[in-house]
């Protein structure tokens, strides 16, 4: 079994890579993917030898939790952990400008001792409730020999206040005594807190429009539906819609379930109604249904209203396959992606070494006077260096991405095939139901005695698309069991140079194998049974949504209408997501790389008296991981 399941808890890549090294360590776990962004797992298991409750025990142990109650969707525990976090950031900023007056001295409480002490309960409530979350978390993951952000910020947050609370209360025994100047970092803790949660809630609302497209499919299916049942229409949710029920559908309603149509009428004709069936297949010009016709859930009559019977229901549905397909595709993950997840596992301890050795660099150095100074530096490395952008690179690139495929009606099985997509630099075309339709009402016994013209037509938009390919420098092969003259006729009328004629599907199999033998990566684009050996073999296999279930079973990739321009936009597609998955890693590296230095102090050795300080990390590492997001969200817009 096959199983999208909500994740609860995660911050940043090491999050995530701890959650699918735990997943896939059970037993009867076979793969598990997880995405950051989407928080989801994508889990392959089998329910004989593991149970959800007991993965969601396990990772219940590592400090997270899965949602397995169906009851309770995704969404609106997403909605509700947004209010929570809403909340902690808006009261964390409250306590930020209370200590940063009370510290500051904006408000005079008299002694100094006073304000430290005052300034130690504020920065407590901060921590107690505002950063609960990162000490649980980072304790439960300390146990099982885990560690992420949230281990980070503990660590920082909880080395500033230990080592302010005593300079609170022994500071003049400790340090005045030697000459030792001191002070409280108190700000230090709650401005971390601060920051840290304003980035994540920043996060999350910009990773907001990176699921939007699953949100619009959803929002296709509709909540009720009208049931006819002994001469009466009931309204009723969907959700209690069984296989045989009878339903009617009204002009502008949404179709509630695949079906079959019973009977049907419009002002046009006295047996049929017209569909708008483009949120599935693109196709613009509403589809006739008369008695006997399929229906899918999401579709709307524009004209006339009919009745059909219920076939396929809930998760069965066309459209529930669809979402549940673009939902596996974007948790996923592309080669590059798992190469970030290995690194992300070593990461938060090789960032701990740092900062231990930077505390000892400063301490050594400069002994008892620079201890201060060694506690600062150690905490800012500790803040700086966040694996957040880094862990976001790559899967919300890939999100908006097959988001944006999905919306033009292009379905991507998974990010190896979008990121493949963008290398192909041949593609294989079949003809007839792939580049040509062939025409209604013709008698096929006398088929090869007709023109060419007459028993096909060429797809809307199929020469632009071929042509638009060869102009990328992608080479279009037409494969076809016709004759000759009909193939060399339609790859005219196409404008594909190369074809081949009365072919078999072990023919087609074989240009693939000989294309890549001689390096090329190919594309193979079909519809058909005796497509499916050369869809296996190919290097991106791509299906049209009107073809064969076998096509599209062993498709990477489905276009669900008959528009073949989408294959370049595919391609254009890939090699702006991939280009972007570049920018964001490049921008993400550069940052640890420059920051890290600069929270140690580095500028020190060169005479220059500046570093970034713990407030500073943390609101620059929250930065960082917004904008990689805002980077990704360019793809939406692009052409």
């Amino acid at each position: 079994m096959k199983q999208t399941i909500p994740v609860i808890g995660m911050a940043c890549s090491a999050c995530s890579a701890n959650i699918e090294k735990k997943l896939n360590g059970l037993d009867g776990v076979d793969s598990a993917s997880v995405s950051l962004p989407a928080r989801s797992a994508l889990v392959d298991y089998d329910p004989d030898r593991i149970s959800l409750e007991k993965m969601k025990a396990e990772i219940n142990g590592i400090g997270y939790d899965l949602v397995i109650d169906r009851k309770t969707s995704a969404e609106e525990i997403e909605k509700h952990e947004y209010i929570l976090l809403k909340r902690r950031t808006l009261l964390s900023w409250l306590f930020a400008i209370a200590v940063m007056c009370v510290s500051m001295r904006w408000i005079d409480l008299g002694s100094h001792d006073v304000s430290n002490q005052v300034s130690l309960l504020i920065a407590l409530a901060s921590m107690l409730y505002c950063g609960r979350q990162f000490y649980v978390s980072s304790w439960k993951q300390l146990l099982h020999g885990a560690a992420s952000m949230d281990t980070l910020v503990a660590l920082s947050t909880g080395i500033a206040f230990l080592f302010s609370s005593f300079n609170t209360f022994w500071g003049d025994v400790a340090w005045t005594g030697r000459g030792v100047v001191w002070h409280t970092y108190f700000d230090a803790s709650v401005m971390i807190i601060t920051f840290v949660l304003t980035g994540r809630l920043l996060e999350e609302k910009a990773k907001d429009g990176t699921a939007s497209s699953i949100r619009q499919m959803m929002g296709m299916a509709p909540k009720t539906a009208h049931v006819v049942e002994g001469g009466k229409i009931e309204e009723v949710p969907v959700s209690t819609i069984e296989v045989g029920d009878v339903l009617e559908v009204r002009p502008g309603e949404k179709v509630p379930v695949d079906g079959e149509v019973i009977s049907a009428e419009s002002f046009m004709t006295a047996d049929a109604a017209y569909v708008d069936e483009s949120m599935i297949t693109g196709e613009p010009t509403p589809a006739e249904k008369k008695k006997g016709a399929k229906v899918l859930a999401g579709t709307i009559p524009s004209q006339g209203k009919f009745r059909m019977r219920a076939c396929q229901v809930g998760e069965d549905t066309a459209l529930a396959h669809i979402i549940r397909m673009v939902e596996e595709a974007q948790g996923s993950k592309a080669p590059v992606q798992r190469v970030v997840d290995k690194a992300a596992l070593v990461f938060v301890p090789v960032v701990a070494c740092i900062s231990f050795v930077t505390f000892l660099s400063w301490w050594i150095i400069g002994g008892n006077a620079f201890l201060p100074q060694a506690i600062m530096s150690a905490v800012a490395v500790l803040v700086t260096a966040c694996p957040c952008a880094m862990g976001l690179a790559t899967p919300t690139a890939l999100m908006v991405g097959i988001g944006k495929a999905a919306q033009k009606q292009i379905l991507i099985k998974d990010a190896t095939a979008l990121e493949s997509l963008r290398k192909v630099n041949v593609l294989i075309t079949d003809k007839t139901g792939t580049l040509t339709i062939p025409d209604r009402n013709i008698d096929f016994t006398k088929a090869d005695n007709l023109p060419l013209e007459v028993r096909e037509t060429l797809k809307p938009h199929a020469r632009e698309a071929m042509e638009s390919l060869q102009k990328d420098g992608i080479d279009v092969y037409m494969m076809s069991g016709d004759k000759e003259e009909a193939t060399r006729y339609w790859a005219d009328k196409a404008g594909i140079r190369h074809y081949h004629s009365r072919v078999l599907p072990q023919d087609k199999e074989n240009l693939v194998r000989q294309l890549q033998a001689e390096g090329k990566r190919v594309a193979m684009v079909g519809d058909g049974i005796n497509d499916t050996q050369a869809l296996a073999l190919a290097d991106v296999s791509i299906a049209i949504g009107k073809g064969t279930d076998v096509a599209m079973d062993v498709a990477q990739m489905t276009l669900m209408g008959n528009d073949l321009s989408a294959i370049p936009e595919a391609i254009r597609l890939s090699r702006n997501t991939v280009r972007m998955i570049w920018e964001n890693l490049f921008w993400a590296f550069v940052y640890n790389i420059v920051c890290i230095p600069l929270a140690a102090g580095l500028l020190y050795a060169f005479g220059i008296d500046w570093q970034i300080t713990p407030s500073w990390a943390s609101a620059l590492m929250a930065f960082s991981s917004v904008s990689v997001v805002l980077n990704s969200l360019r793809l939406r817009w692009m052409k």
